[in-house]
This record gives structure tokens, sequence and C-alpha cells, in this order.
């Protein structure tokens, strides 16, 4: 019965998701939109963080790659905007493959800094090249009223990184990802090829930002490199992941569901103090849930790990 309802339950969200741009507002459309597209980026980023346990600071840059590798096929070449999107996610996954086997070798704080250096590089790069990104002064896409089919796209996508995640978590792919989390030389000495591994989670963590970005430089038809390389994303990622649990299935849903929510209503009703407040949940969030919220009910009752 149990089992039934864990799967009827999440069937359900989906139909009624699937209809609710029916009966929706363009705010409540856009906001859902932006709920799915934070369950990208923090699922993403739990694939490499959460399950091998290498924080990456830089992850926004997968993001901005697939956003500005997107907009320029849709601007400069005239490529439909799902199939720009792909490619965002193919590009994003080619830099993660360039710059993964020599960061992957670094460790701890070592593999955060070059990570958080990479979103550096990225963002003077496309300012430097204004002939192709529109450097500073960004880049505007043509008009178009797509939001809807964004939507479902980006829906899509976070599906599909979220069910990616459970795969991996039950997979021996996934138990070896967590021995390196737990003990890399461990791992090494149990004869489990580390850096392969490694860089295989990285790979699959770029995909879905990649994707994610594409589709919101479609939506928002402008970007520039301060909107789509903030260190901000990342941070907010981070803390999504942790509040929910890292190295769970659910747990960057359960938190960028809520963290979105609780952030867009701080921000209407305090908009003066609203970094402020964001910023002491995140010291709360570290402080007092290092397990995260579904990290914690594991523990209290047991739960299994695909959850």
């Amino acid at each position: 019965m149990s089992q039934r309802v864990a799967l009827a339950a999440p069937v359900a969200v989906a139909l009624a998701l699937a209809a609710y741009p029916v009966v929706a507002s363009g705010y409540e459309v856009r906001a859902t939109l932006q709920i799915f597209m934070w369950i990208v980026l923090a699922g993403s980023w739990n694939l490499i963080s959460g399950l091998t346990g290498y924080v990456s600071f830089g992850h926004v840059a997968f993001f901005g790659a697939g956003a500005y590798a997107g907009a320029i096929l849709i601007s400069k070449a005239g490529w439909p905007w799902l199939a720009a999107a792909l490619v965002g996610g193919g590009a994003a996954v080619l830099l993660a493959l360039v710059i993964g086997y020599p960061c992957l070798r670094l460790k701890g704080p070592y593999f955060a800094i070059a990570m958080l250096g990479l979103n550096e590089v990225l963002r003077a790069l496309v300012s430097y090249f204004e002939g192709l990104t529109g450097g500073g002064n960004g880049l505007s896409l043509p008009t178009l009223d797509a939001t809807v089919p964004i939507y479902y796209v980006m829906g899509l996508t976070a599906v599909a990184v979220t069910v990616l995640t459970y795969l991996i978590i039950t997979s021996r792919f996934g138990l070896r990802l967590m021995t390196i989390r737990e003990d890399e030389v461990a791992a090494e000495a149990m004869g489990i090829d580390t850096a392969r591994h490694k860089l295989y989670a990285f790979l699959l963590s770029a995909a879905g930002p990649g994707i994610a970005g594409a589709l919101t430089a479609r939506d928002q038809g402008y970007i520039e490199p301060i909107s789509v390389f903030p260190l901000a994303t990342t941070i907010t990622m981070i803390v999504m992941v942790l509040f929910g649990g890292k190295g769970t299935v659910w747990g960057p849903v359960l938190g960028a569901v809520v963290l979105f929510v609780a952030q867009e209503v701080v921000w209407a009703r305090y908009p003066y103090v609203h970094p402020l407040l964001f910023g002491a949940l995140i010291v709360a969030v570290v402080l007092l849930m290092p397990r995260g919220v579904l990290g914690i009910l594991q523990v209290r009752y047991r739960l299994p790990r695909t959850i």
C-alpha cells in the first residue's frame, strides 16, 4: 500500500503541474517555472557535490555557458529554442569534460576555489568577445511569447534530473560515488577508479544547468554576464541542497520549493531587509541542519536512501 502511495503521489503532482498553466496567472506560471529551474540547478549540484563530496562553488558556470550557447544560436543562427537548449546542455557537458580532469585532481577547498575561478574566467571571456556575445552590454534575443512551452520543457528537465538522481543512488555507480565521498583513499584501495567515476558524475551534473540556462535565456529574452554568472546563484543552489538533504533524491526538490517560496514571501513583505533575512536563513541551515531535513528523517526513522 505504501509503495502505491509513494508512486501515486508524484504522478498526481505531475498531472496537476501539467494542467496548472490552464488556470494559473502569468505570474504564477513564471514563478513555477523558476521553481523548476532551481530544482534542476540544485539537483545537478547534488549529483557531484552531494554524492562525491566535491563541493563546487562555480557550478553556475555551466548555467551561464548553456545560456550563452543557446542565446547565440537563437539570435545569430536563427535556431529553434528547443534545439538551442539541447545544444546548451551539450556545451556545458563539453566544458565540464575540458576542465573536469584537471580540476577533479584537486581536493577539498582547492577544487572549490578552482571552480569559482572557472566562473570568473567565463564571465571575463563573454565580456571580452563583444562581437559574438555582446560583451558587457549583453545579448538580446528576438521577441517570442513561449513561456508556457518553456514551462513544460523546464519541468521535464527537472523531472529528468530527479529521476537520474534516483537511478544513480540506487545503482552500483552511486554506491561507488558515495564511497568516494566517505573515504576516497579507501575507495581507491577497494579498486574503484575514482578519477573516472568523479568525471562521469561531473559531466552528468553539468547537463541540467546548461539546458536550464538556455531555456532561461530564451524566456527572459536578454542575458548579460552579470545576470548569468553570479556567485549568488551557486550559493542559493547549495543552500537548497543543504536544507533538503544532500545525497538524497528528494532533498534538492524540497529545498528548491521551500526556499524559493520563502524567499518570494520575504522579498514581498520585507524588501529592504530581504538579503539580511535570507543570509540569516543560510547560516541557520548550515549550523542547525547539516544533514538537511531528509537527512535528519533518514537517520531518525531509518528511511531508505532512495528518499
